[in-house]
C-alpha cells in the first residue's frame, strides 16, 4: 500500500523588494509539518507553482491546474499537482507589508506610486505532493477543496485535507480486495459526500500515459516524433516549448512512455521555472519543458533540439546529427503509425470506400501507438538474452551484455543507431533491471520471448500487423484501466463563474492541530494493522529464440557458402595429413573464402578438431599454413570481433606449436599478433566474461552431473540457455540456504573469477608482447590505444599507469631494453584486471595479489620469447620467388636494384580478373627497379593457379605525375603482409604502379627509392635528363657553351640565312607526288583561279654583306652541313613545297610574290619562341615587324604558316593581343598614354599588315574576273552540285556553335584598337540585305557539327552565323548562275581573325574594312590540366570500385576531356571551311603556343593530304610544334623548376584529335594508330631529345640543332624520335596503315559531336606480358626460333595451334597480327626457306601495289582479265568516307581467288567481268616473278671469312656477301652457291670489336685478323685471311651501319 498524497501545501504571493508587481512564492502552510521518514519534503515547490514568476494581475483569472515533476537526489520522482486561483489584494495591505520590509519608506512609496489600479489580484496555489501519478484524482481532490472554499460548503476543510493525507491505495491493481471495491478498484471518499474510484495499474512497470502519446503525435506528426524518439535514445538534449504547462507535462510523459522498456536516466523537468533557465546550458542530455514566453532565450542554444508543441515543429541545429532507426525498421514503424493514426489513408483512393471507418477513441489510439513502439523495441532487442554474460550468481547476480556479439549477429555493426543506444545509460539500466534470470515479467518480456516468430511472419501483411497492434493495445489499456465498469466518480464542482465574485473572502488559515490529529490517528491504525504481504510473482524469465542470422557484414546472403566451406575443410584435412601440394593448391581459394563469416567460423571449428589435450605439435610447413589461415581469418574480423571468430581462435593460438630445437617451442600466437582485435580492451572483457560464465556454469553442474550424464550433449549445445536456467534456480534457492552454504558458494565463485583473471593475464601477455622485444616497439603501429574504445589509450589512463608503475618497481624487474614494451603491456593488463575484478566483486586482497603477479608473468614471457626469437631466426626462410631482372635499353642504367614488392590491383578490372573474366594476374609478387629511364615492375602473379606468367608494368620516370604514400584501406590481400609501406606512382602514360613493399625491404630503402625517383623525375637542368645522359656515365651537366661545338648565336643566324638560300634552290624530291592537280583539270569548277606562276621560292641572288664576316670560318664543314640540313628540315622545306615567299634582304622586292621569307628573327631578338625564318607579306618591312610584334603576347606577331594551293587563302598564327594592345588601345581612349602617337602608329601599322595579307589573295586583287569563292563545294549530306545555296548554311551553323554571343544589342562603342578602328567585328544586328529575289534554301544542312548538349552555351544568335555564311547571297537566281562577285565581296570578309572572346570584348564593327573578328571561348591550359587529371583517374582509378563500368563512365563525363576535343575539332573545321571558301584566317588565341598550335596543326592536317603521310606529319610537328615554340619542357614539367606547374598535355590532346579523325577516315592516313600512340608515349618519355625544351632558341643554346647523324664510331643511341621511326619503319610495317588509299586534295571534315568521339584506347590499354610496347627493342624480345625437331611420328597427334589471348596481358597485335602483316611475314619466311635474301617489307608492298594497279587498269581498259580486287573506291557515303569493299570472284579453275588492291587510284570505274580460265594464272606468276632474286645488283662487297659455328661447333670458311641495299650480311657455302645459309641483319648489330683466337681457329693467321660482331641476339666470331682484309671488312660493315 502507498499513500495517495504525502504533503498538502498552500503557497501564496509575497511582494518583491521593488514593489512593481513582481514577487515571489511563499509557503503559508504545509501538512504534515514534520517530514515523513521515507519521503522528505521536496524543496523549491514555490518556484514550480508559478513557473513564469509570481506576478499581480489586474483581473481575476479562472483557476488553473497542472502537474510539475520534481526529481530528488535518489532519482525518485515527485508529482506536484498545482491548483492555482486568484485572490484580491488590498493596496494598503501591500504597502504596509512593503514598509515592514524596507526602512526607506518615502522612497519606496514613490516607487510604488505608479501601481495604482483599483484592485490587484494575487495568485494562490494549493499543492499536492505525491510519489504516485494519478493526475485525474489529484485534479478532483484539489477541485473539491477549492469548491468547499469558494462555495462555502459546510464540510470542514481540515477533515477533507486530513482524509486526503491519510488515504492509502494499493500500488498494483487487483492485489487488495476491499469491501468497498468493486472487483479490486479502490474507492475513496474525502468526507464531503464525494466518491472516486482509483484504478491502480495491474503492473506498475508499465508507464501510464492516458492520452498523452496520441496528443503528442497530433501536435507534432509522425516524422517529428520519431526524430525526437531517436534523439532521446541517442542521448541528445530535447526542449519542449508550449504556452500550456499541462501540455508540456503531457508531452514529456508521452516521450518517456514511448521509450519503454528503456528508462530515461538524465535530467527530466517537464516544467522549468523561469528562475532556473540557466539549467538549459548544462552539458548533459535532458528532456525539459519551458513556457513559450521564454522562446527568445532559447535561441542561442546551439546543441538543443527544440520541439514547439503549439507550432508543430521540431528544430534540429546544424551541428547535431540524429541517428535514425535502421532500415527497414524505420519504414515499417512509419507505416504502422500511419495505419493507426490515419486509418482512412488506406481507403482514400477506393472508388467505393466503406461507409464507416472504425476510428479508435483517443485513449485507445494512444495505446495503439505505444503498441507500435513496443513491437519496435521487440525487433531491436530481439534475442538480447542470448548475449547476457552471468559472471556472478551469489550474493547478487552480476550480469554483463556482449554488445559486439549482439550487433554482429544482427548484422548491424555498421549501423548508426543501435550501437549508440547500446552504449547509452538507458540500456545499461535496462540490462541491470531486466538481466536477472529470476524476476517478475511483463508484456515486453513475453513479446520478446514468445512473439518473435509471429512478428516475423506478420511482416508482409498489413492486416495481420494491425491485428497484433490492436491486441497489444488491448493489453496496455487493460493494464491502465483494469476495471472499466466502475469508473463512476462523484465529485462536487464549483458553481459557474464563482471565481468572478467580487466579495470573495480569502482562503482561510487551516487548523494545523486538527489535520495533524487525523494524520496521527491513521498512522497509529496502520502500525497495529497486520503487514500487507505482497504475493510473490517472480519466475524464470523466458529467453526467446536465439539470434540466428545469415547476414554477412555487407548484408548479403552467401549463396555458394556450402562449396566454400567444403574447400576450407578439405584444405585443413590436407594440411594435417601432410598432403602439402594439394593444400597449396587449395590455399588461395581458402584465403579468398575467408571474406565470409561462415568460412571463418568453419575454420575455427575444423582446427579445433585437431587439438588433443590443449596441444597440437606441427612441422614447419604445417605451422606456416595454419598461421597464414589464422592471419587471413583475423584480418577480415573487425577489432570488436562481433562474430566471435577471434574469440574462437584464442584457445587455438596457444595450442598449435612447432619445435624449434630441444626445449624450445614456438606457439602460433607469436605469429598472429598483428591484429587490432588484441589491443581492444572490450574484446578481452567480453572474452573474460564468457569464460567466467562457462566456469560458473560448470561449478553448479558438478553436483548434478552424475544424474544428467545422458543429457550432457544437449546441455552443451544450449550453453547460454542453461546458464540462465541454473542462475534462476540458484536465485530461487538462495533464501532457503544456510549462511554457511551461502558463504561457501560466494567463495567458490570468487576463486573461479580470480583464477580466470590470472589465466587472462597470461593470455594477454602472449598476444601483446612482440616476438622480438628488443625492437622496443609494440606489434601494432597504432599502439595499444585503440581508436574504437576511447578510454583504451593507456598512456592517458593515469590511474592504471600509476598502479602499474608502483608494482613494477616492487617486482624488481628493471631491464633497460625491454622495459618500455613490458611497461606498456603491464599497464594494459593492469587496467583490464582492475576493471573486470571490480565488476566481478573480487576482494581487494586478491586484486593486490594479482597486481604483484602481472609484472612477473610478463617478464617470464619475455625471457621465453627471446629464446624463441633466437631460434626462429635460424630457420631457413620461406622460399620467395626469384627476382626477374628486366631487360634494359642500350644506354639505360640501373639506379636502384630490385626492391621486393607486391603490385596491387588498381581498379582496372582486367588485370585482377574481375567481371571481365580472365585470370587474376594482380596482385603480383616481384621487384621494382629504378633505372635512368624507367620505373619497372617485373614479377609473377601471387595466385599460384594463374600459372607461370611474367607480369611487367613500367613507365618512363619523366612521365611520373604523382607519387604518394598510401595506407591500406582494407587489408588488401591474404598474400600481402599487413603494415608494409605502400606507394602509388601515377604516370601520364596512363600507368599506375600501386606497390606494397615486402617486409624484408627496410623503410630506409623505401625512402632512398623515393629520393632517387624525385631526383630523376625533376633534374636540376634539362641536360641531366635521360635523353642527354644516355650512354654516358653520369657526368656533370653539359656545358652549353662549348666552343667548337656551339658557335655563337650571331654566326649561326647569319649562316642559317646563307644556307637557306643555298638549299632553297634545290628541287624538292617528293614534291611532285603531293602537288594537287591543276585547277583546270577538275570537273565542275565554274571559273579557275589565275595560275600562280611563282610556285617555287625565288631566291634572290643578292647576298647580305653582313653575313660575310670572318666568324663564319669557325663552323666546321660538318656543322655547315648540319645547318643546311636544319634549314632543309625546318619550316623552309614546307614553305618551299607550298610556294611561299622570297628570301631577300634588299628593298627591291619581287612584285609577283605576295609573301617573302624574312630573316628579321634570325637572332631570335624579336620573338624567342619563333623560328629564325618567317613568312611575312612581301610589302612589309622588317622594322615594321618589330613594332607590330609588341602588340601581341610574347611578341608572337601574325605569320603565315600555310597556304591553300587552290584558293590561295593563307592560314596565319599569332599570340593573343597584348594587354597593351587591347586594354590600352581599345578600351581607354581618354587615358593619357605616354606616347599616343606611337600607339596610334602601331595600330595603323597593324592594320597595314593585315591589309597586306588580304592583298596577297589573288581573288581579292583581281575582282573583275574573280570566281565566286563560296561556290563549288559539296556539302556533307548533299549531291556534289556546285550551287552556292547548298554550301553556305554549313558554315553558318558552324559559326553559330563555335562562337558564343550574349549581348543582343551588339558590342558597345569602343575606341580604336590594335586591329585599327575600322576593323569590323561580327555583330548580332540583323542583316539588311535579305531582300533579294529568289528562294532561301534551308539552313544548317551540315549535320556533323550539330551542337551537343555540353556545348550548347556556344550556340549563337542565328543571324550572326547566317551573315557570316553569306546567307544574304542565298537568293541566287533559279538557274544557278553565280552571284555577282562585287556583291559577294561586300559581305564576305577576306580575313577572319579567330580571337579570344575575353580579349576582343567590345571592338567596334566597321563595314569598310575587309576583315572580321570571330570571338570564341576557349579553355585555358589549367582547365586542360584539371581535365587530364580527371581523365587519368577515370581510366586508371587507383582504387577498385563497386561498379567499375558506371564509375568509369561517370568520371569520364566529369573530366570533360571529350568536350574539349569536341571544341578543338569544331574550331578547326570552321577554319578549314573558311579557308576552303577563299577567306584567309588568322588564329590568335592565348599566347599562341597551346590551343593556337592545336588548331593550326589540325587545320593543315584536314586541308592538305601531304600532312597525312608519315613524312608530312613529321614535318607538321617539327614546324608547328617544335619550331613555333610549343613549351614542351614547361607543359611536361621536365625539370625541377617546372615541378610546381604540373603536367598539361596540350600535345597529347592534339594527337587525340588526330586519332579521332583517323577513326573517321581510316583510308586517308599513311600512318597507323600505333604511330600516334608511339608519339604520345615518347613526347613525355624523355628517351629522345626531340620533345625537350621550349623552342628552337633554347635548343640552339644547348647545341641540339647541330648534332651529326652517326657521329661516333660505336653504335649510338637514337637522339631523335624521327630517326628512330625512320629506322624502325624500314624493318617493320608497325607504323604503316595498309588501308591507306588517299584521294588527292581531299579536305576532311570530321564529325565532332560528343556521340561521334571515342575514348582513345591508348588511355585504357595495357600489356602486362611485356610492359608498354613503345620501346621497340624491349617489347620485341621474341623467343628464338626453335630448331626443327624433324618429321613427327605418324601416330602422334598434330600439336594444337590454339593460343589463349588474355585481355590486358598479351600484345594482341603481335599474337594475332592482321592478314597483310601475316602475309608479308610468310612471304619473308618463304624467301628464307628458298635461300633468298628476304627483301624489305616496303619494297614488297610497293611492288604489290604497282602490280595491282597495273592489273586493275588492264581489267578496266581491256575488259578481258578477271578483276577480283579489294576495291578501294570512293563511295558516296556521308562525309566522303570511303569504305573498304571486298569482291570475291570464283575463277574458272574452280578455286576462289582473292587478291588485294592496295591503291584506289584507278579502280572506281572498273567493272568485274568474267575472264578466261587461264587469265589468273599468268597474273599470279607475274606477281611472283617480281620476287626472284637479283643478287648481282645487291652485292656491295664479298669475300671469304672463317666463321666460328654455334656452341661446340668448329670454324668453317664461308662466302660472305655484304648487301648495303638490304642492310644484311649473308653467307653461302661457296661463291657459286645460290642457297643462302644464314643472314645477319645489320639493324641488330650493336658493336664490332677486335677478337681473340679460340680453340679450333685457323692456324698461321695473325691474331689481329680476328674480329667479333655483336648483335642483340648473339656474338659472331670471324677471322679473315690477313689483317688488311679484316680491317677492310670491319670498315665496310661500319660504313654500312653509319649509312643506315
Amino acid at each position: 500500500m502507498a499513500r495517495l498524497a504525502d504533503y498538502f501545501v498552500v503557497v501564496a504571493f509575497s511582494p518583491g523588494k521593488r514593489g512593481n508587481g513582481d514577487g515571489q512564492g511563499q509557503i503559508l502552510q504545509r501538512f504534515p509539518e514534520k517530514d515523513w521518514e521515507d519521503n522528505p519534503f521536496p524543496q523549491g515547490i514555490e518556484l514550480f507553482c508559478q513557473p513564469s514568476g509570481w506576478q499581480l494581475f489586474r483581473e481575476r483569472n479562472p483557476p488553473t491546474f497542472f502537474i510539475a515533476v520534481l526529481t530528488d537526489i535518489n532519482s525518485e520522482r515527485h508529482y506536484c499537482a498545482c491548483f492555482t486561483f486568484w485572490e484580491a489584494i488590498d493596496r494598503s495591505q501591500l504597502q504596509n507589508r512593503l514598509r515592514k520590509d524596507e526602512e526607506e519608506e518615502e522612497e519606496e512609496e514613490e516607487v510604488a506610486a505608479p501601481v495604482q489600479p483599483a484592485q490587484l489580484f494575487a495568485p494562490k496555489s494549493l499543492v499536492l505532493v505525491s510519489r504516485l501519478d494519478h493526475a485525474e484524482v489529484f485534479r478532483n481532490c484539489l477541485g473539491l477543496v477549492y469548491t468547499i472554499y469558494v462555495d462555502g460548503l459546510s464540510t470542514s476543510l481540515e477533515t477533507v485535507i486530513g482524509n486526503l493525507l491519510t488515504c492509502t491505495i494499493p500500488i498494483m491493481g487487483g492485489s487488495q480486495p476491499d469491501t468497498e471495491d468493486e472487483g479490486g478498484a479502490r474507492t475513496i471518499s474525502l468526507g464531503a459526500g464525494d466518491r472516486q474510484v482509483i484504478q491502480t495499474p495491474i503492473n506498475d512497470s508499465l508507464p501510464i500515459s492516458n492520452c498523452s502519446v496520441a496528443l503528442l503525435f497530433r501536435q507534432l506528426g509522425i516524422t517529428n516524433v520519431l526524430c525526437l524518439f531517436c534523439a532521446a535514445l541517442t542521448e541528445h538534449k530535447i526542449l519542449f516549448l508550449s504556452s500550456s504547462y499541462q501540455r508540456l507535462t503531457d508531452a514529456c510523459r508521452a516521450l518517456l512512455a514511448l521509450m519503454f522498456p528503456l528508462k530515461y536516466s538524465f535530467t527530466y523537468v517537464p516544467i522549468l521555472p523561469a528562475q532556473l533557465l540557466e539549467v538549459l546550458s548544462t552539458p548533459t542530455p535532458f528532456i525539459i519543458g519551458v513556457s513559450s514566453a521564454f522562446q527568445s532565450e532559447t535561441q542561442e542554444l546551439l546543441d538543443v533540439i527544440i520541439a514547439d508543441l503549439d507550432g508543430g515543429t521540431v528544430t534540429v541545429p546544424e551541428c547535431i546529427h540524429i541517428s535514425l532507426l535502421p532500415e527497414p525498421l524505420l519504414h515499417r514503424t512509419r507505416e504502422a503509425l500511419s495505419m493507426v493514426l490515419d486509418p482512412g489513408l488506406e481507403i482514400a483512393d477506393l472508388a467505393f470506400p466503406p461507409s464507416t471507418i472504425s476510428a479508435s477513441s483517443l485513449k485507445m489510439q494512444d495505446k495503439e501507438i505505444r503498441a507500435v513502439f513496443l513491437r519496435l523495441f521487440a525487433h531491436l532487442l530481439q534475442g538480447y538474452r542470448w548475449c547476457l554474460h552471468i559472471i556472478r550468481i551469489h550474493p547478487e547476480p552480476v550480469i554483463r551484455f556482449h554488445k559486439a556479439a549482439f550487433l554482429g549477429q544482427r548484422g548491424l555493426v555498421e549501423d548508426d543507431f543501435l550501437p549508440k543506444v547500446l552504449e547509452g545509460m538507458a540500456f545499461a539500466g535496462f540490462v541491470t533491471e531486466r538481466g536477472p534470470p529470476y524476476r517478475e515479467t511483463d508484456v515486453f518480456d513475453e513479446l520478446v520471448a514468445n512473439e518473435a516468430q509471429r512478428m516475423q511472419a506478420d511482416e508482409g501483411s498489413k492486416v495481420r500487423v494491425l491485428q497484433h497492434i490492436k491486441e497489444l493495445a488491448e493489453q496496455l489499456y487493460k493494464n491502465e484501466n483494469p476495471y472499466p465498469a466502475v469508473t463512476m466518480h462523484k465529485v462536487q464542482r464549483p458553481t459557474e463563474g464563482s471565481h468572478l465574485r467580487l466579495h470573495q473572502r480569502p482562503f482561510p488559515r487551516l487548523d494545523e492541530g486538527t489535520i495533524q490529529w487525523i494524520v496521527d490517528q491513521a498512522t497509529a491504525k496502520l502500525q497495529t494493522a497486520p503487514p500487507v504481504v505482497r504475493a510473490e510473482r517472480k519466475c524464470m524469465v523466458p529467453s526467446g529464440p536465439p539470434l540466428g542470422t545469415l547476414m554477412e557484414r555487407n548484408g548479403l546472403v552467401l549463396a555458394n557458402s556450402a562449396r566454400r566451406l567444403e574447400v576450407v575443410r578439405n584444405c585443413i584435412s590436407y594440411v594435417f595429413e601432410s598432403k602439402m601440394l594439394e593444400a597449396k593448391r587449395l590455399l588461395p581459394a581458402v584465403l579468398r573464402a575467408m571474406k565470409s563469416r561462415l568460412a571463418r567460423q568453419c575454420l575455427t571449428q575444423e582446427l579445433n578438431l585437431h587439438v588433443q589435450q590443449n596441444r597440437a605439435v606441427l612441422d614447419h610447413l604445417q605451422f606456416d599454413f595454419v598461421v597464414r589461415m589464422m592471419n587471413c581469418c583475423l584480418q577480415d574480423c573487425s577489432a570488436a570481433d562481433e562474430h566471435g571468430v577471434a574469440a574462437a581462435l584464442l584457445p587455438l593460438v596457444t595450442a598449435f606449436c612447432r619445435k624449434l630445437s630441444p626445449g624450445i617451442t614456438q606457439f602460433a600466437y607469436s605469429c598472429v599478433q598483428e591484429h587490432l582485435v588484441w589491443t581492444n580492451l572490450q574484446f578481452w572483457e567480453a572474452m573474460f566474461y564468457g569464460d567466467v560464465q562457462n566456469h560458473i556454469r560448470a561449478l553448479y553442474l558438478e553436483g548434478t552431473e552424475e544424474n544428467h550424464l545422458a543429457q550432457a550433449g544437449e546441455e552443451g549445445s544450449q550453453e547460454d540457455g542453461s546458464i540462465l536456467e541454473i542462475a534462476a534456480l540458484q536465485c530461487r534457492l538462495w533464501p532457503t540456504m544456510s549462511p554457511e552454504k551461502q558463504r561457501e558458494l560466494i567463495q567458490k565463485e570468487e576463486s573461479t573469477v580470480f583464477s580466470q583473471a590470472i589465466h587472462y593475464a597470461n593470455r594477454m601477455s602472449y598476444l601483446l608482447l612482440p616476438l622480438d622485444t628488443s625492437k622496443n616497439r609494440l606489434p601494432r603501429s597504432s599502439g595499444l590505444g585503440d581508436a574504437e574504445s576511447v578510454s583504451n589509450s593507456f598512456i592517458t589512463n593515469s590511474i592504471a599507469g600509476s598502479v602499474a608503475d608502483s608494482y613494477d618497481t616492487e617486482s624488481g624487474f628493471e631491464d633497460a631494453e625491454t622495459s618500455d614494451v613490458a611497461n606498456y603491456v603491464v599497464r594494459f593488463i593492469n587496467r583490464f584486471v582492475d576493471k573486470v575484478c571490480t565488476e566481478s566483486g573480487v576482494t581487494n586482497e586478491h586484486l593486490k595479489g594479482l597486481h604483484v603477479m602481472i609484472p612477473d608473468i610478463v617478464q617470464m614471457h619475455i625471457e621465453t620469447l627471446d629464446a624463441v626469437h633466437r631460434e626462429s631466426k635460424r630457420l631457413p626462410p620461406i622460399q620467395k620467388p626469384k627476382l626477374l631482372r628486366p631487360s634494359l635499353l642500350m644506354g639505360e642504367e640501373s639506379v636502384m636494384d630490385g626492391l621486393r614488392v607486391f603490385l596491387m590491383p588498381d581498379g582496372r578490372e582486367e588485370g585482377a580478373g574481375g567481371s571481365v573474366g580472365g585470370p587474376p594476374l594482380l596482385p603480383a609478387e616481384g621487384a621494382v627497379f629504378l633505372t635512368t629511364y624507367r620505373i619497372v615492375f617485373k614479377g609473377t602473379p601471387v595466385d599460384p593457379l594463374v600459372g607461370e606468367q611474367v607480369v611487367v608494368r613500367s613507365f618512363p620516370v619523366a612521365s611520373l605525375t604523382k607519387e604518394e604514400k598510401i595506407t591500406a584501406q582494407a587489408p588488401v590481400d591474404q598474400f600481402i603482409p599487413e603494415g608494409c609501406a605502400q606507394l602509388q606512382l601515377r604516370s601520364c602514360t596512363f600507368q599506375l604502379l600501386r606497390i606494397a613493399f615486402d617486409e624484408e625491404v627496410a623503410s630506409e630503402s623505401v625512402e632512398i627509392f623515393r629520393k632517387h625517383l624525385q631526383k630523376l623525375r625533376y633534374p636540376q637542368h634539362i641536360a641531366d635528363t635521360f635523353a642527354f645522359t644516355v650512354g654516358q656515365s653520369i657526368k656533370p651537366a653539359l656545358q652549353p657553351k662549348a666552343k667548337e661545338k656551339n658557335p655563337s648565336l650571331r654566326t649561326i643566324s647569319k649562316n642559317l640565312v646563307k644556307n637557306a638560300k643555298r638549299t632553297i634552290g634545290r628541287q624538292y624530291i617528293t614534291r611532285k607526288k603531293y602537288t594537287p592537280p591543276p585547277w583546270e583539270h577538275r570537273g565542275g569548277s565554274q571559273q579557275p583561279f589565275p595560275e600562280d606562276n611563282e610556285d617555287e621560292i625565288s631566291v634572290s641572288e643578292e647576298v647580305d654583306r653582313s653575313t660575310l664576316t670572318p666568324a663564319t670560318l669557325t663552323i666546321r664543314p660538318s656543322d655547315k652541313m648540319t645547318m643546311s640540313n636544319l634549314v632543309e628540315r625546318a619550316c623552309c622545306r614546307d614553305y618551299q613545297r607550298l610556294g611561299l615567299g622570297t628570301l631577300s634582304n634588299s628593298l627591291t622586292r619581287s612584285k609577283n610574290e605576295p609573301f617573302r621569307i624574312s630573316t628579321v628573327n634570325r637572332m631570335y631578338a624579336i620573338c624567342r619562341s619563333y623560328p629564325g625564318l618567317l613568312i611575312v607579306p612581301q610589302t612589309i618591312q622588317d622594322n615594321t615587324i618589330q613594332r607590330i610584334s609588341r602588340c601581341y603576347r610574347q611578341n608572337r606577331f601574325p605569320v603565315v604558316c600555310w597556304r591553300n594551293s587552290r584558293t590561295k587563302a593563307a592560314l596565319l598564327r599569332s599570340g593573343g593581343l597584348h594587354g597593351k594592345g587591347v586594354a590600352g588601345l581599345f578600351k581607354s581612349p581618354n587615358t593619357p598614354a605616354p606616347g599616343p602617337s606611337q600607339a596610334d602608329s602601331t595600330s595603323l601599322e597593324q592594320e597595314k599588315y593585315l591589309q597586306a595579307v588580304i592583298n596577297s589573295m589573288p581573288h581579292y586583287v583581281d575582282v573583275g574576273g574573280g570566281r565566286n569563292t563560296l561556290s563549288g563545294f559539296t556539302s556533307a549530306h548533299m549531291s556534289s552540285s556546285d550551287s552556292s545555296e547548298k554550301r553556305q548554311p554549313k558554315l553558318g551553323s558552324l559559326m553559330k556553335q563555335v562562337m558564343g554571343g550574349k549581348d543582343p544589342e551588339g558590342p558597345g562603342p569602343v575606341s580604336r584598337g590594335a586591329l585599327g578602328h575600322r576593323a569590323r567585328v561580327i555583330t548580332l544586328s540583323s542583316p539588311k540585305s535579305l531582300a533579294v529575289k529568289g528562294r532561301l534554301s534551308p539552313r544548317g544542312k551540315w549535320g556533323s557539327i550539330r551542337a551537343s548538349g555540353r556545348t550548347s552555351s556556344y550556340a549563337l544568335n542565328m543571324e550572326v552565323g547566317s551573315r557570316l555564311a553569306g546567307k544574304e547571297l542565298l537568293g541566287a537566281p533559279p538557274n544557278g548562275s553565280p552571284s555577282e562577285a562585287s556583291f559577294l565581296r561586300q559581305h564576305r570578309a577576306s580575313l577572319y581573325i579567330i580571337g579570344d572572346k575575353s580579349q576582343l570584348r567590345g571592338v567596334k564593327p566597321d563595314p569598310l574594312q575587309h576583315w572580321e573578328v570571330v570571338p570564341i571561348e576557349v579553355f585555358e591550359a589549367r582547365q586542360v590540366k584539371t581535365s587530364f587529371k580527371k581523365l587519368m583517374k577515370a581510366c586508371v582509378p587507383g582504387n577498385p570500385s563497386a561498379e567499375p563500368s558506371v564509375a568509369y563512365l561517370r568520371s569520364l563525363e566529369e573530366s570533360e576531356w571529350l568536350t574539349q576535343i569536341h571544341k578543338i575539332l569544331q574550331i578547326s573545321v570552321l577554319v578549314v571551311e573558311l579557308l576552303d571558301t577563299g577567306s584567309s584566317v588568322l588564329v590568335s588565341l592565348e599566347d599562341g603556343w597551346d590551343i593556337t598550335t592545336q588548331v593550326v596543326s589540325l587545320v593543315q592536317l584536314l586541308s592538305d593530304p601531304y600532312y597525312r603521310t608519315l613524312e608530312g606529319f613529321r614535318l607538321l610537328v617539327e614546324k608547328e610544334w617544335l619550331s613555333f615554340g610549343h613549351r614542351f619542357s614547361h607543359r611536361g614539367a621536365q625539370t625541377l623548376a617546372g615541378q610546381g606547374g604540373g603536367f598539361t598535355p596540350i600535345f597529347l590532346q592534339f594527337l587525340d584529335c588526330v586519332h579521332q579523325i583517323h577513326l573517321q577516315f581510316p583510308m586517308e592516313f599513311e600512318f597507323s594508330q600505333y604511330y600516334l600512340k608511339f608519339l604520345s608515349y615518347h613526347s613525355v618519355s624523355n628517351r629522345f631529345r626531340t620533345f625537350l625544351l621550349d623552342c628552337d632558341y633554347e635548343r640552339l643554346e644547348l647545341g641540339l640543332l647541330y648534332e651529326e647523324k652517326g657521329e661516333g664510331k660505336g653504335p649510338q643511341p637514337f637522339r631523335s624520335v624521327w630517326e628512330y621511326v625512320e629506322r624502325l619503319n624500314k624493318k617493320t610495317p608497325a607504323f604503316f596503315n595498309y588501308m591507306y588509299a588517299p584521294e588527292d586534295s581531299e579536305v576532311l571534315r570530321p564529325y565532332s559531336n560528343l556521340s561521334n568521339l571515342k575514348v582513345w584506347d591508348y588511355y585504357t590499354q595495357e600489356t602486362l606480358s611485356e610492359g608498354p610496347s613503345y620501346d621497340w627493342e624491349l617489347a620485341q624480345g621474341r623467343p628464338e626460333p626453335v630448331e626443327d625437331p624433324g618429321p613427327p611420328d605418324a601416330g602422334a597427334p598434330a600439336p594444337s595451334r590454339r593460343r589463349i589471348v588474355w585481355p590486358c596481358y598479351d600484345n594482341r597485335r603481335r599474337v594475332e597480327p592482321d592478314a597483310i602483316s601475316r602475309l608479308l611475314e610468310e612471304l619473308q619466311n618463304l624467301e628464307m626457306e628458298l635461300g633468298q635474301v628476304p627483301g624489305r617489307w616496303k619494297e614488297t608492298w610497293d611492288k604489290l601495289k604497282a602490280f595491282q594497279r597495273a592489273e586493275a587498269q588492264e581489267d578496266g581498259g581491256g575488259g578481258k582479265g578477271v578483276s577480283s580486287a579489294l576495291l578501294m573506291a570512293s563511295s558516296g557515303l556521308s562525309h566522303q568516307r570511303r569504305s573498304l569493299g571486298a569482291y570475291l570472284q570464283e575463277s574458272g579453275v574452280g578455286s576462289s581467288a582473292i587478291n588485294l588492291s592496295l591503291d584506289g587510284d584507278a579502280s572506281s570505274t572498273s567493272t568485274p567481268s568474267s575472264g578466261k580460265p587461264g587469265g589468273r594464272r599468268s597474273n599470279t606468276s607475274t606477281l611472283y616473278s617480281q620476287f626472284q632474286p637479283a643478287e648481282s645488283e645487291n652485292r656491295s662487297y664479298e669475300g671469304i671469312l672463317y666463321k666460328k659455328g654455334a656452341f661446340m661447333k668448329p670454324w668453317k670458311p664461308r662466302w660472305f656477301v655484304l648487301d648495303k641495299t638490304k642492310h644484311q650480311l649473308r653467307y653461302y657455302d661457296s661463291r657459286l652457291d645460290t642457297e643462302c645459309k644464314g643472314v645477319i641483319d645489320l639493324a641488330e648489330v650493336e658493336s664490332i670489336t677486335p677478337g681473340t683466337p679460340t680453340m679450333g681457329a685457323p692456324k698461321m693467321v695473325d691474331e689481329k685478323a680476328f674480329f667479333d660482331v655483336k648483335t642483340t641476339k648473339r656474338v659472331y666470331n670471324f677471322c679473315a685471311q690477313d689483317v688488311l682484309l679484316a680491317q677492310q671488312w670491319i670498315d665496310r660493315i661500319q660504313g654500312c651501319l653509319s649509312d643506315a
